[in-house]
């Protein structure tokens, strides 16, 4: 069973959110006991500071521990100040104000702070899949879950390029998780593609997430919320497939946005809480099904001056390239992890890959406007363009041209009725 409220068109306000929240933690057995609550980044929208303080009015006095740990899957470490401003709460306030609480980011690639908790076996991954992957998956993740007595998930829901709709288990995998589900889970929305998959609720991923989640040996909760911009629309709070499940119902009316006609040329201008390709590929991610046969889109984002920051080398090596560049030439890049080929495959989008000829031909056209230097987008195969040669102004209001312009772009998803070939290449600028 789980509580919850939710609408299209009303917000909730902090009274709401208290009442939930106390609803749903009241009959909890947790005096003197301690609790790990799982939260997103700062790449994800969501009134956290209002859930942090919420939390420790109702077990803040009751429980020995409230811990975080922020479910950063491979994403860089939260400096001080970014969980500063996370939380809603500096670092010194916090210990004087809540003094029985910690917040720790996690650790994928450090080995000694993870532990395995169940193996997917060969079988099960198969018929998980649909037959598109096969091979025993190790469950592991972060060990620090074994100090606490509940768990709790804390995070948001919006359309999903690997999963089909973030949140509920997928805080657990990959948020906090280790790499061989990381690579499995992503190499297999790879295979699914961005297209079949962001925006619908039960996916091959989905199904992989859910499973690996019945390893877990520690109680969960899941305290799943819904947005629109920095509206919150939505609180589910109940186990874990159940709040996800009703929360992506109602993400899928607030954050999916259905053209009757594809646009030839798209301006995505993601959030600056993005600040690198690796996270600001979100752009082109909610707009590709959008986009037209031979339209293209444009990332512009002055302010990333980086393809990652964790895994920029590896993507230097592979660059951006369709599906089908890498399993016709399986042998050259098999020992790639499969998060790096799934991140190349889903910036790159759809396409085709002639071996013979060595020719690749992407559905649509990906450029870069941002600080990354024209060279090193070449050399990932990417478009260039300097984004000082484009203003977004003269781009607004040309939606009957075939011109869309997004603004904030990253968690709505946009998605035309039928995709057609009459897309034509017309000049970067219009």
């Amino acid at each position: 069973m789980i509580s919850g409220k939710g609408s299209t068109t009303a917000i909730l306000t902090s009274e709401d959110v208290q009442q939930l929240v106390a609803r749903a933690c009241e009959p909890l057995a947790l005096d003197g006991k301690r609790v790990l609550v799982i939260i997103p980044d700062g790449t994800r929208t969501a009134p956290i500071p209002l859930f942090f303080r919420t939390l420790y009015e109702q077990l803040g006095r009751r429980v020995a521990q409230l811990d975080y740990l922020i479910a950063l899957g491979t994403h860089p470490p939260m400096s001080d100040e970014a969980v500063d401003q996370l939380v809603g709460v500096p670092a010194n306030a916090r210990v004087e104000q809540y003094p029985n609480v910690r917040i720790f980011n996690h650790q994928w690639s450090e080995p000694e702070m993870l532990r395995t908790i169940g193996i997917i076996s060969r079988e099960e991954a198969e018929n998980l899949t649909g037959g598109l992957l096969s091979g025993e998956v190790p469950v592991t993740l972060n060990r620090m879950i074994f100090a606490y007595d509940q768990l709790i998930i804390c995070g948001p829901v919006f359309p999903h390029e690997v999963a089909g709709f973030s949140g509920g288990a997928k805080y657990l995998f990959p948020g906090i998780a280790g790499p061989d589900i990381i690579n499995f889970t992503h190499w297999l929305g790879a295979l699914v593609t961005s297209m079949h998959t962001i925006g619908v609720k039960d996916t091959p991923t989905r199904r992989v997430i859910h499973r690996a989640a019945d390893f877990l040996p520690i109680p969960l909760l899941c305290m799943a919320m819904v947005l629109k911009g920095h509206d919150l629309h939505g609180l589910y709070i109940g186990p874990h497939s159940e709040a996800f499940s009703a929360a992506a119902d109602l993400s899928a009316q607030l954050n999916i946005i259905t053209v009757d006609r594809p646009f030839n040329h798209v301006l995505s201008m993601p959030s600056t809480m993005y600040d690198d390709l690796w996270t600001a590929a979100k752009a082109m991610y909610k707009t590709e099904p959008a986009i037209a046969d031979g339209g293209e889109v444009i990332i512009f984002a002055p302010h990333i001056t980086e393809v990652s920051y964790t895994h920029g080398r590896l993507i230097d090596q592979v660059g951006y390239h369709v599906k089908d560049y890498f399993l016709k030439q399986w042998d050259r890049f098999k020992d790639i992890p499969g998060s790096i080929l799934a991140h190349s495959t889903h910036v790159k989008g759809s396409g085709t890959y002639d071996l013979a000829t060595n020719t690749e031909t992407p559905r649509i056209q990906v450029t870069l406007a941002t600080s990354i230097p024209a060279e090193r987008c070449r050399r990932i195969n990417l478009g260039y363009l300097d984004y000082r040669d484009i203003n977004p102004h003269t781009w607004q209001g040309r939606e009957q041209e075939g011109i869309l312009v997004v603004p904030h772009a990253g968690e709505i998803l946009y998605r035309a009725k039928n995709l057609s070939n009459t897309a034509t290449k017309g000049p970067h600028n219009p």
